[in-house]
């Protein structure tokens, strides 16, 4: 049951004096004074509900409220403080809160700005009937409602419409690109390796990680980085034409290449097409080849598997030259050497007509000794001559004789162990220089042994140092195109437009309230 507020019947004679003056105090005293009062609260609220009519949004009425704070009106809604607003004179929805109307009057004062006055009471027409302020609430409770759902309607609507222009129809035509136009390009996968070569006499570090990837880890790095490269790129283009592969007509425009294009251009799309990454915990390398054909997919593979073999040859083989090359050049210094102090000890042998001076000195050490004992032997004998009182003179001369010739032979033979006489040279001399020749052919002969175990340790080490790259998985023919994904990219574009429009949209939305506020 609905409860309806007592209005009371009233009327205010026009033709009476002005109602703030005293007279018409007078006429009508306390009982007119009550129910002006009503019918203020019933002028209220029916331009409260005028005013919900209007359809204000939210924001309006949240600034007409922020308006009514700053003027000093105290509203109890958000409805009343628009009422007061323009009771006052203030457009609650300007942003300056100007004076929205002005009379000109002819008073005899001048033009003057006048602010909007209250309608007087007498010349308001109030209803002769009771009036239902609860179905007037719910009514207009019903319209805001109605009102805030056409408003969400039309919000939705152009968010939808947004959406799909910002959103659906880019991811549309990015799906019709990839199922319709895109040209099928095949792949072609391998896998290799690049190992190194076992050698018995490394030590424990080496042999620890010599049967993993972190022994191999820079080289396969390097020809990670040379296929990657321009001069990868360029030498592909030269033998396989790569460049003309990819500029052919019935190549799609966005993936074709121009005829005249530049190296870095082409450079760029080499990159996207030969796709490598290496795995360090295995050592693997892995290398993906695009074309736009199955044959030339497979053709580049082993065009860039061959450039990689050479690389890793040439990586190492110079290591291997220098190694070679310093062990071979001290071996043969060494052996020159050699040669030398050889062809020296044969000189002097030749010179000194001697083949071993130690049986030349033993010869005449042995001449001496037979000498002296037939000297010590004919001393013996003169001295028995001479003891007899009248020695033979006979006997005692030749013996005298041969015991001078035998000094004289000793000391002729001991001169020539350490002294020479004429031309020739002391058996001393020749001795010393004999065996310091023989001491240098000895010498020679040790440093050749040397540098002979040298070029061995370095041949050894040469050999350690190969590298050899060995396929894991050998390039075959695909039979079906691996790009472009077509579901999977339209998916992508749909995510990358959806995050986009939502970036702008909060952006957007975030500096429409710093404006307004």
């Amino acid at each position: 049951m609905t409860m309806k507020p007592r209005a009371k019947k009233y009327r205010i004679r026009g033709s009476g004096p002005q109602t703030g003056s005293p007279a018409a105090k007078e006429e009508k005293g306390k009982g007119v004074s009550g129910e002006v009062s009503n019918a203020r609260e019933v002028s209220v609220e029916q331009e409260i509900q005028e005013i919900r009519k209007e359809g204000l949004t939210g924001r309006q009425l949240r600034m007409a409220r922020r308006v009514a704070q700053k003027h000093g009106l105290k509203a109890t809604s958000d409805f009343d403080a628009v009422r007061l607003l323009r009771a006052k004179g203030v457009d609650p929805f300007q942003r300056g809160n100007a004076i929205i109307v002005s009379e000109n009057t002819t008073d005899g004062e001048g033009s003057r700005t006048q602010l909007p006055q209250v309608v007087p009471l007498a010349k308001t027409n109030l209803p002769s009937t009771n009036v239902d302020t609860a179905g007037a609430r719910a009514k207009a409770i019903l319209d805001v409602q109605r009102d805030i759902a056409r408003r969400r309607r039309r919000k939705l609507f152009l968010l939808f419409t947004r959406l799909a222009f910002f959103v659906l129809l880019p991811t549309i035509l990015v799906g019709y690109y990839y199922y319709n136009i895109a040209t099928p390009m095949y792949s072609t996968t391998t896998q290799f390796v690049i190992q190194k070569a076992n050698s018995p006499g490394g030590g424990k570090i080496s042999s620890l990680f010599g049967g993993t990837g972190l022994a191999t880890s820079q080289d396969s790095i390097t020809v990670q980085s040379y296929l990657q490269s321009r001069d990868a790129m360029l030498r592909l283009d030269q033998e396989y034409g790569f460049k003309a592969h990819f500029s052919q007509d019935w190549i799609d425009p966005i993936q074709r290449l121009d005829p005249d294009a530049t190296n870095e251009q082409t450079y760029k799309l080499y990159k996207r097409h030969v796709i490598l990454s290496y795995d360090p915990t295995e050592g693997i390398v892995k290398m993906e080849v695009i074309a736009a054909d199955p044959d030339t997919s497979v053709l580049y593979s082993n065009a860039l598997i061959s450039y990689a073999e050479e690389q890793v040859d040439h990586m190492t083989a110079r290591m291997r030259d220098d190694q070679m090359k310093g062990a071979q050049e001290n071996y043969a210094d060494a052996k020159e050497q050699l040669d030398k102090a050889q062809e020296k000890v044969n000189s002097l042998q030749e010179s000194l007509q001697v083949i071993n001076t130690e049986v030349e000195v033993a010869l005449l050490t042995n001449s001496i000794s037979l000498l002296e004992q037939e000297l010590l032997q004919a001393e013996l004998s003169l001295e028995e001559l001479r003891s007899n009182p009248r020695p033979n003179p006979a006997k005692l001369a030749p013996l005298e004789r041969k015991i001078a010739t035998l000094k004289n032979k000793i000391q002729e033979v001991r001169g020539k162990l350490v002294s020479g006489s004429g031309n020739n040279v002391s058996v001393a001399r020749r001795t010393s220089e004999l065996r310091s020749a023989e001491r240098e052919v000895e010498t020679r002969t040790m440093m050749l042994e040397a540098a002979l175990q040298q070029l061995e340790n370095a041949r050894v080490e040469a050999n350690r140092q190969t590298r050899y790259l060995s396929m894991g998985v050998s390039p075959v023919k695909p039979d079906e195109a691996a790009y472009p994904r077509k579901f999977e990219n339209t998916i992508l574009a749909l995510l990358i437009f959806s995050g986009a429009y939502l970036m702008i949209s909060l952006t957007a939305s975030i500096l429409r309230e710093q404006v307004s506020s």
